[in-house]
């Protein structure tokens, strides 16, 4: 009898057990749950992410220099031959090279006069190499503040809500709120970190390669102390 009972009974009870709905809760979701700022946000990154693969293109463009392009330029010096050192460096579009020919073209005057000439041309090439980093770094450093402002509004429309509810307080009407403070900080802490790592690793690659520019300043004004030849290039 038992026996009977739990075999007519069991599939009563399992159609009568409701089932849960599977929820799907995508990033897109949860970024519109955050407001109008994740707009705000949103074109930050998308800016954090041009200026990062722009600026990384440039430097890795600026630090290929040719391990022999020093000593290249040494013999065309020694030879005479400044037309083929000056060509040879306009071939190479590096700020290396550009500093060096610089420093060719006042050759035979006082190398203080040389000198000042390729560092002013160094100056302007760190200058170019630096540029953009600073709207990288503000990103960094705006974007969690862009977040904390979105907290602040969430929790000022969760009080807003109680306020107008009365005695009668839900959950529900919290949740506006509540997904505004914690999505909107979320967005932009990520921003934030990612832009900051970006920002610290371009400064990195900058000061390797005026390291580099440094080194080739110090070389080329030694050459110039060295003795040339007498052969002067027409």
């Amino acid at each position: 009898m038992l026996l009977y009972l739990l075999q007519t009974d069991i599939p009563e009870l399992v159609e009568a057990v409701p089932v849960q709905q599977e929820m799907s809760f995508s990033l897109i979701d949860m970024a519109a749950k955050g407001g109008w700022l994740m707009i705000v946000l949103v074109i930050l990154s998308l800016i954090a992410i041009y200026l990062f693969g722009k600026k990384l293109w440039m430097i890795n463009h600026a630090a290929k220099v040719d391990k022999d392009f020093m000593m290249d330029i040494r013999d065309y010096i020694h030879d005479g031959k400044l037309k083929s050192a000056q060509t040879l460096c306009s071939k190479s579009d590096t700020p290396v090279a550009r500093m060096v020919e610089a420093g060719i073209a006042h050759i035979g005057r006082p190398l203080s006069d040389i000198q000042a000439a390729v560092e002013n041309v160094g100056n302007v090439e760190v200058a170019r190499l630096e540029k953009g980093l600073p709207y990288l770094a503000t990103i960094a450093g705006g974007a969690p503040m862009i977040g904390f402002l979105g907290t602040v509004i969430g929790m000022v429309q969760a009080f807003f809500n109680m306020s107008q509810a009365g005695n009668n307080i839900d959950i529900t009407l919290l949740s506006s709120g509540i997904y505004t403070a914690m999505i909107t900080t979320v967005g932009g802490l990520i921003v934030g970190i990612l832009a900051y790592f970006g920002y610290n690793f371009l400064s990195a690659r900058v000061s390797d390669i005026v390291f580099k520019m440094e080194s080739s300043t110090i070389e080329f004004m030694d050459l110039l102390n060295e003795p040339t030849g007498n052969k002067t290039e027409a």
